[in-house]
């Protein structure tokens, strides 16, 4: 059986903070953030991977977006009927999708359909993988534009 990989890895832990955070009401980007100081007087706790506060600081600045887009293609479903860890993980996957330029759509949607399997109910991994690949198809639009966009304090370019 081949090891999860530290992306791997990086994306479960998101995803369980996302869940945690969700449950107990708070933002996720505060979680990560009292983690990393926590985890300076208490290593049981576990290190914060850098990709890991990455996606947690990008979903938090985008989560309205994200969600929007998730809805738009959810069938029969609302985005809160859905469980929890779905949620999480599809959060994850969509916010990957769009601006993780470094990662193949394909690898985003595998990873999210791998981590159903490991964290959520016997259906999850297939209704994940249906909503994904929908959304992975407007992923090189997205990158597209967003690789146009100046950055942050960057002017732009004529």
């Amino acid at each position: 059986m081949k090891q999860p990989g530290t992306r791997h890895k990086a994306r479960r832990r998101a995803v369980d903070l996302l869940f945690e955070a969700e449950a107990k009401g708070v933002s996720p980007a505060q979680l990560v953030t009292e983690r990393r100081e926590y985890v300076r007087s208490d290593e049981s706790v576990g290190s914060i991977h850098d990709y890991t506060a990455t996606v947690i600081q990008g979903l938090a600045e985008d989560q309205s977006q994200v969600d929007a887009v998730i809805s738009s293609y959810l069938r029969d479903w609302t985005l809160e009927r859905l469980p929890a860890v779905d949620r999480a993980i599809m959060r994850l996957a969509t916010w990957e999708l769009f601006n993780s330029l470094d990662v193949d759509t394909i690898v985003v949607v595998d990873e999210a359909v791998e981590l159903a399997k490991e964290l959520s109910t016997d259906d999850s991994p297939a209704f994940v993988n249906g909503v994904l690949a929908k959304i992975a198809e407007l992923a090189p639009q997205v990158r597209a534009a967003a690789a146009t966009e100046p950055a942050p304090g960057r002017p732009e370019q004529n």
